[in-house]
């Protein structure tokens, strides 16, 4: 019930991001189930019926993606003071968002359900009814159990993915981790800390003030204070100096990883142009045909696009503030390279999106028939929920740095430089990362060109 109240009191941008995800989920719930309606249609062809199903894996795990950036900029559920003291702390908080990820795409998966027997004709009254009742085999019944199924894999992935990724966790190094356990058992002085800080001040402060009415010699003050002080002291990074900056952030530590990836893909794929055995994939909506292989190396480029797209933000931002930066160039790169985790990773997954589907289309043969509705329909939800998940990850960033913006402003600096460095950013990016999708869109369509 609470999940449900906060979803209902949300701000109308929130809630337009849960319609966005509910959109998707229903996509992806009736592309499952027309894979289901397929092979009910043809029970003679269980291959084909089973690759079409594994064709459904993308636009899901672009839907769960999406569904997990929505929910990481959920106001409703972001930790805040006080929340603790009734009982919403960051395990609630992490439930309640699951759960409110959970009622969105359910949603999307009755919407689907209900289009999908509209079209198969068992629900009459409104336009269209049985327009693919063929395709759908609606001359069967409809198995409910296996239909269910296949619609709860959108909710239940998304939920869990949204749980583990708003996880509770513990920032801090290991070695501050190990000072505060420490300050825990034994005080600043070597002692026994107390654990209650208020009633051990009642004890001591008492004779303090005391002390300083006469009750007490002069003497022991000194000692009592720093008895004090050894009792109520608090771990290093319990409570930061604010008048100190804070230490700038590291770069990010997955571009080897994601270039060893990207290599292993493109060397899978090279080798895969050599095999003389073609056959085992079959790419939808009248594509070219070639070995297995292919696919493997396809989802490996994708993966080591993933992994480097931080480390090339954090890149990009420190090359613009190369060579005798002037302020413009200086607060654009400061800022690319403070969010290229969170800007970053939704951006190498845009690319991997956008050069998959730049090879598809060199590769697709034009006397075969045109793209199908279904395949469109695949193509148009992975492109929007990725294209969605970079946008919402912006808007992430910049209320994060909104603070930043304000002191800003209030130093004096224009608002036409604010939008010059965004300008520039948004630049620097598309000049990295275009040429750098179209070379892994012409090296992954290079298998299959000659086919």
């Amino acid at each position: 019930m609470l999940a449900l109240r906060l979803t209902r009191g949300s701000h109308p941008a929130v809630q337009l991001r849960r319609l966005l995800v509910a959109s998707a989920s229903a996509g992806t719930g009736f592309l499952l189930l027309c894979t289901l309606g397929y092979a009910m249609g043809h029970p003679d062809s269980p291959a084909a019926a089973a690759l079409r199903l594994g064709w459904c894996a993308t636009p899901l795990a672009a839907t769960v993606y999406f569904a997990m950036a929505v929910a990481r900029t959920d106001p409703a559920t972001r930790p805040r003071p006080g929340l603790s003291a009734i009982g919403l702390g960051p395990a609630r908080l992490m439930a309640i968002s699951a759960t409110t990820t959970a009622l969105a795409c359910t949603l999307g998966s009755m919407l689907a359900l209900l289009f999908f027997l509209h079209l198969r004709g068992d629900l009459t009254g409104m336009p269209f009814d049985g327009a693919a009742a063929e395709f759908l085999a609606s001359d069967q019944p409809l198995p409910l159990p296996a239909a269910l199924t296949l619609l709860a894999l959108v909710p239940l992935t998304a939920s869990v993915a949204v749980a583990l990724a708003l996880r509770p966790r513990d920032l801090r190094p290991a070695s501050e981790k190990g000072r505060t356990r420490s300050y825990g058992r034994f005080g600043a002085q070597g002692g026994p800390r107390s654990r209650e800080t208020f009633g051990t001040y009642g004890r001591f402060g008492a004779h303090l003030r005391g002390a300083g009415r006469g009750s007490e010699p002069e003497a022991e003050q000194p000692a009592q204070q720093e008895q004090l002080e050894a009792t109520t002291a608090t771990a290093p990074g319990d409570h930061p100096d604010p008048s100190r900056p804070a230490a700038p952030r590291e770069a990010p530590r997955g571009l080897p990883w994601g270039i060893a990836v990207l290599a292993a893909g493109l060397a899978v794929e090279a080798y895969a142009s050599r095999a003389k055995d073609g056959g085992g994939l079959s790419l939808p909506g009248g594509l070219a045909d070639g070995p297995a292989s292919v696919l493997a190396g396809w989802v490996l480029t994708a993966i080591g696009l993933a992994l480097a797209g931080p480390g090339l933000t954090h890149l990009c931002g420190r090359l613009l503030q190369s060579v005798s930066p002037g302020a413009l160039r200086l607060l654009a790169g400061r800022v690319l390279m403070e969010e290229a985790t969170r800007i970053g990773r939704p951006l190498g997954v845009v690319c991997a999106v956008a050069s998959g589907g730049f090879a598809m289309t060199a590769l697709y043969d034009t006397d075969a028939p045109a793209f199908g509705p279904l395949t469109t329909l695949g193509l148009l939800l992975v492109t929007g929920c990725t294209v969605a998940t970079l946008l919402t990850a912006a808007l992430e960033a910049k209320h994060a740095r909104a603070d930043t913006t304000a002191a800003l402003l209030r130093l004096g600096a224009p608002a036409a430089m604010l939008r010059s460095a965004a300008a520039l950013r948004a630049g620097a990016l598309l000049a990295l990362f275009l040429p750098l999708t179209l070379f892994v869109a012409e090296l992954a369509a290079l298998p299959l060109a000659g086919r």
